[in-house]
């Protein structure tokens, strides 16, 4: 009888182990100190690295972590993909020799005019065309990188939506003009500029054929929602070691409904339920915060109920909910929150 309790006990921590999962990293400048919130210290990249090099982690591209999940193939522990926003020219100058010499693929998710425009701050066609005969991925950011989700003055829906559908169309042209074939692949990938979405966004971004990607943290796993798949954010102000190290070995919270999971905030503060997978950890071990701050969680049967105490401000923000997993590992899951 204590044989089997001790395993009943374990059996959260032996699912984390054979759940199917990634985690995908996300970051946009490097060694560019006078952006810290979207750049890391070059110090900071390099440990990075040298981490995920020494801990057993395999890196795989971004589109066969997604291909399997769509075929329901299992992807092994510790499976790590990197992914770049905006092609600055920082990505070309410190991170691609870097990967590059490790033999690590890696997606730069390109805003097109930008380059096109000639912007200084921003790699050249020809910079791209170098990095994609070392294996390096580049997929749609949109066109223009605006905030698709908001609508224009006296849009109607019908407008709206063939104003994403041109952006994200006119961006994958010219991806495909001057990288060639590789970028349209199966399945095709991209990401939300600001990392905001809404669901009427996101089902539209489904329907024309892509895979969505925010900036809200977390392991993605089989329940992930594959019209906003989560990655973990890096900036210099979050960027430190341990922490990446936590992130890296993080494990998708078995999370079956979510409600609301439109991120535009209607009420604020917004009321989040979570109803969690039988396969998932205790409710009771589940812990949510905002802002680094712990917040109450309502608890009945398997669903959680969390609450800001406060309303939140305007712009972006996140409910971030986590639970130990065993071997100092941890389940995470993260709600995007955005006021209008």
């Amino acid at each position: 009888m204590r044989l089997l309790a001790a395993l009943l006990l374990l059996l959260p921590a032996l699912a984390a182990a054979v759940e199917s999962h990634a985690v995908v990293f996300m970051y946009h400048r490097f060694g560019e100190d006078r952006y810290p919130s979207t750049s890391v210290r070059i110090d900071q990249f390099e440990a990075h690295l040298d981490w995920l090099a020494g801990g057993g982690y395999t890196v795989w591209p971004l589109e066969r972590i997604v291909q399997y999940l769509e075929r329901g193939e299992a992807i092994p522990d510790r499976t790590i993909a990197i992914t770049v926003d905006d092609a600055y020219a920082s990505v070309y100058r410190h991170a691609f020799p870097r990967l590059r010499d490790r033999g690590w693929p890696f997606t730069v998710f390109v805003n097109t005019e930008s380059v096109d425009r000639g912007l200084r701050d921003y790699m050249t066609w020809a910079q791209m065309r170098e990095m994609q005969g070392h294996g390096v991925r580049f997929a749609n950011h949109g066109a223009g990188h605006t905030a698709l989700w908001r609508r224009l003055p006296e849009e109607d829906e019908s407008r709206w939506r063939t104003r994403v559908r041109q952006d994200l169309e006119q961006a994958q042209a010219r991806l495909q003009e001057e990288l060639g074939a590789q970028t349209n692949t199966a399945p095709a990938l991209f990401a939300f500029p600001y990392g905001e979405y809404t669901l009427a966004l996101a089902d539209y971004v489904k329907e024309l054929g892509y895979v969505g990607f925010g900036q809200h943290s977390g392991a993605i796993g089989p329940l992930s929602d594959r019209r906003a798949l989560p990655r973990y954010p890096m900036a210099e102000p979050y960027a430190a070691r341990d922490g990446f190290a936590t992130k890296a070995a993080s494990l998708p919270l078995p999370v079956a409904a979510v409600e609301p999971a439109e991120p535009l905030v209607r009420e604020n503060p917004p009321r989040l339920d979570i109803t969690l997978a039988e396969h998932g950890p205790a409710p009771k071990a589940v812990a949510c915060y905002l802002n680094g701050r712990p917040m109450r969680v309502e608890i009945e049967a398997r669903r959680l109920r969390i609450q800001a105490s406060a309303p939140l401000p305007k712009g972006r923000s996140r409910y971030n909910c986590t639970a130990p997993a065993g071997g100092k590992r941890y389940y995470w899951f993260s709600q995007p929150w955005m006021v209008d």
